[in-house]
Parts: C-alpha cells; structure tokens; sequence
C-alpha cells in the first residue's frame, strides 16, 4: 500500500505553533517592517544592512544617508515624545541607552511597540557588537557579518597606509554646546577613537573621560597642534577666529599657526559603518598618509 502523502496545508495548531516559536525566539522581530531608528549610527546601519526600506521615521541626529531626508523626524533622541513616536504606527523602535527620556520609552512599550536598546560603545569591539545586534534584530545575520568584515578590510587598508607614525600630530577636539561653553573629549568619546585611528594623539585622553567642559588652563596645557571642529560647528563659530576665540585656543600652537580641521559632523559623531572613511578623510588632513592612493572597498 502506497503511503498517504503529507498534507500541504499546516493546521492551525501547526500554525500557532509556529507563531508562538517566532515570537518568543531571542533576537529577531517577527515581520518588524516599520522601523523607528533614534541614533545617526544606528540609522547608518540599518542602511548598510540593506534594511533601509523598512524605516519610516528617524531622530535629528540621523543625517545620512540622504534618504533620511524623506522619512519622518521624530525629534532630538534625548527629548523623544510618545504621540510623535506613536503617530508612525512602528513596530519596532531601534535606541541607544542615551535615548529618552525613560518614560516616553516606557509609553511606547506599554503601547504594545518593542524598543530594543542597542550596546553603543565607542571602540572597534563596541561597533562590531552593535551591527551585530541591529542584523540580529532585523533577522540579517549575513548582512551584518558582511558589513563587519568590509570595515574590517578598510580599516587593515588605513593601517596599511598610515605605516609607521613617529611623531603623531596632537589633535585637540572641540565643541560648542547650545548654552555656549566649550567643551572637549577625552577616552570613551567617539572623536578619541577616531583620532587614534587617523594616526594622531587626542591630547586629553588621558586627562579626560568622555565629554567635558575645555577650560583656556587645559587647553594650554595640552599643547595642541591640531584642533578639530565639526562642519557644523565652524559654521555656527564663524569660521576659523570664532573657533580661537574659544578657551584660549588661539595662544596654543595650534592656536598661532591658526590650524584648524573641519570635518563632516556625521563622520565626527556617527561611531557607525563608515568609521574608516572617517578617520582615512582625516588622515588626509592631518597628514598622516604615507599612501594617498588609499582606496576605500565597497561592495
């Protein structure tokens, strides 16, 4: 007797079965297609993972690719509102562990939407285990460990190119927040991490954690060679004598030969996918290049 073949329509218990598997696996969200991205290096990823098409809104700190433009803005990540959050019907909402404040997080979830917060540390292992909790999210393992290991290659391209630094330039960074006081990063911060991987010295990484308020005593202290500014912030100090204006900069070294590098605030600030560009666009300017052919790979 010939057996009975199999039939190809699951029952339902097969289909609750599989429903309740789904959902409680750890990890990826079942048919997580409307995406709330509230960091500019998560939103970064989400992109280079390929994933970009399931986001509807994003915070003001996402300012690239140029897509973001087209999405909806739900406001600054640390100053979040539940109704602008709920008003895009998403399903997952995608954070790091500065993002807030806790209680609108706390609304959104209690409004049935996961929030996943996302480890962000400012270091080579720090953004490998972020794409990899974003591809794991968004069900993209492959993808994520792709995007790794071209970073990975990019930057082995970079160390390649800086070759053998003997006197590394003193980089300073600076920034003005809104109230008007000059701050500065020291270890911890994005900005220290890439300056050491442009081949420069973060005059404050040892002295300072983080960012922290630049006092003119630190900062002659310091004696930097370099100081490093956002695009955005140069703009907003009116050019170069606004930026020696601040904490007595302009008595430094740096200060008097007046140099000052400018450098696209989302490859200063987005700790995220495109960190070898970042830090090959500011080898360039630093001058730390012994091979200015250095060629970025892509897929």
């Amino acid at each position: 007797m010939r057996p009975e073949p199999l039939t190809t329509q699951p029952s339902p218990w097969n289909l609750l079965l599989l429903t309740l598997i789904l959902t409680l696996a750890p990890g990826a969200i079942p048919a997580a297609e409307r995406l709330v991205s509230v960091d500019g290096a998560l939103t970064e990823i989400v992109y280079a993972l390929g994933q970009g098409a399931r986001l509807v809104g994003v915070d003001t700190t996402s300012l690239y690719p140029p897509e973001t433009r087209t999405l909806a803005s739900v406001g600054y990540k640390r100053a979040l509102s539940a109704e602008g959050l709920l008003s895009l019907s998403p399903d997952l909402v995608l954070a790091t562990e500065d993002a807030g404040p806790p209680e609108v997080l706390n609304q959104i979830r209690a409004a049935g939407v996961e929030v996943r917060r996302i480890p962000d540390q400012a270091t080579l292992d720090g953004l490998r285990a972020k794409i990899r909790a974003v591809a794991t999210v968004l069900d993209a393992p492959e993808a994520g460990e792709a995007l790794i290991a071209r970073i990975e290659l990019q930057l082995a391209q970079l160390e390649q190119a800086l070759g053998r630094i003997e006197d590394r330039p003193r980089v300073l960074f600076l920034m003005v927040v809104g109230s008007g006081i000059a701050h500065s990063a020291g270890r911890g911060a994005p900005v220290d991490t890439l300056i050491r991987l442009a081949g420069g010295e973060n005059v404050l990484h040892e002295t300072v954690e983080d960012y922290k308020p630049l006092s003119p005593e630190a900062a002659l202290a310091a004696v930097p060679d370099v100081i490093l500014v956002s695009d955005h912030g140069l703009k907003d100090l009116n050019g170069i004598d606004g930026v020696l204006g601040r904490a007595g900069l302009a008595a430094t070294p740096a200060g008097q030969a007046r140099r000052v590098i400018a450098l696209d605030r989302t490859l200063l600030f987005h700790f995220g996918p495109r960190i070898a560009e970042a830090a090959g666009e500011l080898a360039r300017r630093l001058g730390t290049l012994n091979d200015n052919r250095l060629v970025e790979t892509r897929e």
